[in-house]
C-alpha cells in the first residue's frame, strides 16, 4: 500500500505539475478576484472533476467511452468551442486593481468554464486514462483504492495551492500590469490548445 501511495503520488503530481490550460486558469482567477475565498468555486469544480476522471481511468469505465468514434470528435469539437470562447473572454478580461471596477468571473462562470477545461479536454482526459488508468492496472484491492486516493488528493491540494499562489500574486501586483500579461497569456495557451485539437481531428 505504501508503494501504490507513492507511486499515485509521484504519478499524479507529475501529470498535474506542467502549464496547461487548466494550471493557467486556476491560477488566474485565484490572483483575479480581491478575496481568495471567492475563486474557490474554480478550484472546487476543477478538483471534482479531475477526481472524477482519475475513479473513472481508473475503473476503465472512461476507456469505453473513448472507443466510440463519434464520443471523440463530439468531445473533440465542443472542446475547441470553448477554448476559443474562453481564450476571448480571458483576453479581454483586465484584473481587479485598487482604481478598477473590473468584475471577475462569477461563481456561474468559474464552475462552466473549470468544468470545460477539465471535462472537455481529449488531450487531459486521454493522459489521464493512458497513465493513471493504465498505471492502476498493477494494482488491486486496498492498494488500488489507495492509489486511487492518492491521486485525487494530489489533484485537491495542487488546485488550493495553485490559487492560493494566484492570490499572493494578485496582492504583490498592485498596478494590474502582471496579471494583465497573464491573461494574453493564457488566452494564447488557451487557442494554442484548441489549434493542436482541432488539428487532431
Amino acid at each position: 500500500m505504501i508503494s501504490a501511495a507513492i507511486h499515485g503520488f509521484i504519478l499524479a503530481f507529475g501529470l498535474i505539475l506542467p502549464l496547461g490550460v487548466q494550471n493557467v486558469f486556476v491560477f488566474n482567477q485565484g490572483a483575479m478576484h480581491k478575496r481568495w475565498v471567492s475563486a474557490l468555486p474554480v478550484v472546487l469544480t476543477a478538483s471534482i472533476c479531475d477526481s472524477l476522471l482519475i475513479s473513472l481511468a481508473v475503473f476503465g469505465v472512461s476507456a469505453v467511452v473513448l472507443g466510440v468514434a463519434w464520443v471523440k470528435v463530439t468531445l473533440l469539437s465542443v472542446g475547441i468551442l470553448f477554448l476559443i470562447y474562453m481564450g476571448y473572454t480571458t483576453w479581454k478580461s483586465k484584473p481587479v486593481t485598487g482604481e478598477s471596477k473590473a468584475v471577475s468571473l462569477t461563481p456561474r462562470k468559474q464552475i462552466a468554464f473549470a468544468a470545460s477545461v477539465s471535462l472537455l479536454n481529449p488531450h487531459a482526459i486521454m493522459d489521464t486514462i493512458g497513465v493513471i488508468g493504465t498505471s492502476s492496472l498493477s494494482y488491486s484491492g486496498s492498494a488500488k483504492i489507495t492509489f486511487l486516493v492518492v491521486c485525487i488528493l494530489v489533484s485537491w491540494m495542487w488546485f488550493l495551492g495553485l490559487s492560493f499562489a494566484g492570490r499572493l500574486i494578485g496582492k504583490l501586483d498592485q498596478s494590474g500590469r502582471f496579471l494583465l500579461y497573464l491573461n494574453k497569456i493564457s488566452a494564447l495557451i488557451m487557442w494554442g490548445t484548441a489549434l493542436y485539437l482541432l488539428f487532431s481531428l
